[in-house]
């Protein structure tokens, strides 16, 4: 598969009178057509800032900083400005975000959200616009469409707010789809229909898919490939059925220890101990170490990147002869 999306060396920064911060240290990523990359890790660790970093929405006073590099396609997307901006939000790419309580506008219709990405990227009319989003409704599972083209958004449960997003995201026929924790606060019922949803649009498209969540309990069976970031930085990636059989990354580990099951022996779980260090004093050399169960006295230097096995890699000292 040809490569569709690529960060390099991707490096956000906020200077404020609190001091300098930069929550996105050196991200390296690729998303190939059609397919789906997790992009896990707790709250804190940069994950959103990455995915607001591709369509140039950072929240002032943030700043992607120079010797970054985003590509989608052949497109260099931190070039773009104005209407050629616009033309790859929403039309190129397209973003399912965090909360669609606060994502969605309470003042206008669900039917008239959806339409106006259709509208601001394709020349059809008003009637027309609504249709399709009438189309886009069923296609996302929302019972009643004609109804609920007129509900406003609190007028809607959880999940179906979630699908009128989705269906706003899609709604210009993006080539990638962002899904920022598409199924934070549904119940996990809700939650397994929105993954479906997504898993059989992406299908039925041929979408690529960049899915962040802070759950690897959602990525098994779903990811092609999964990046674990921590700390502003990629600590491991590889293929899911690799990365589910061999974790390596002490910070990984510590995430699939931290998950209930509910096949096998009774174990207690076990929490990661401490929290996601401020972006303002990073601990010098690998980022977990403070945190890390497995930590040596060389720690406190920068990690090298450790091939574990081929498409399988991690920033640790761990495996490395000291």
């Amino acid at each position: 598969m040809s490569t569709l999306l690529r960060i390099e060396n991707l490096r956000v920064s906020f200077s404020t009178a609190g001091g300098h911060s930069q929550p996105v240290d050196g991200v390296d990523l690729t998303v190939a057509r059609g397919e789906t990359l997790a992009l896990v890790g707790e709250s804190g660790c940069g994950k959103s800032l990455t995915s607001l970093a591709v369509l140039r929405l950072l929240p002032a006073p943030g700043q992607i900083d120079e010797g970054s590099r985003i590509t989608l396609g052949d497109t260099d997307v931190l070039s773009l400005e104005g209407e050629a901006l616009r033309q790859i939000r929403g039309r190129r790419i397209g973003m399912v975000f965090q909360d669609p309580m606060t994502s969605l506008n309470p003042v206008f219709t669900a039917g008239d959200q959806i339409a106006e990405g259709i509208l601001a990227h394709f020349p059809v009319s008003r009637r027309e616009a609504l249709q399709r989003a009438e189309a886009l409704m069923v296609e996302v599972g929302i019972p009643d469409p004609k109804v609920r083209l007129k509900s406003y958004p609190h007028q809607l449960s959880g999940g179906m707010r979630q699908r009128v997003m989705i269906a706003i995201a899609l709604s210009a026929e993006p080539e990638l789809l962002i899904a920022d924790e598409p199924t934070t606060a549904l119940d996990v019922t809700v939650q397994a229909q929105i993954l479906e949803v997504l898993d059989r649009l992406r299908e039925a498209r041929g979408m690529a898919v960049l899915l962040i969540t802070h759950d690897l309990g959602i990525v098994a069976g779903r990811a092609d490939r999964v990046a674990v970031m921590y700390a502003g930085r990629i600590v491991e990636e590889a293929p899911t059925t690799q990365l589910f059989a061999k974790p390596s990354h002490p910070y990984t580990r510590g995430l699939f220890a931290s998950i209930p099951r509910l096949t096998g022996p009774i174990r207690p779980l076990t929490p990661i101990k401490g929290m996601v260090p401020s972006a303002t004093a990073w601990p010098q050399g690998c980022r977990f170490h403070p945190r890390c169960p497995e930590v040596m006295s060389v720690c406190t230097t920068e990690p090298p990147i450790v091939a574990v096995e081929p498409e399988h890699w991690m920033r640790c000292w761990l495996g490395r002869e000291k």
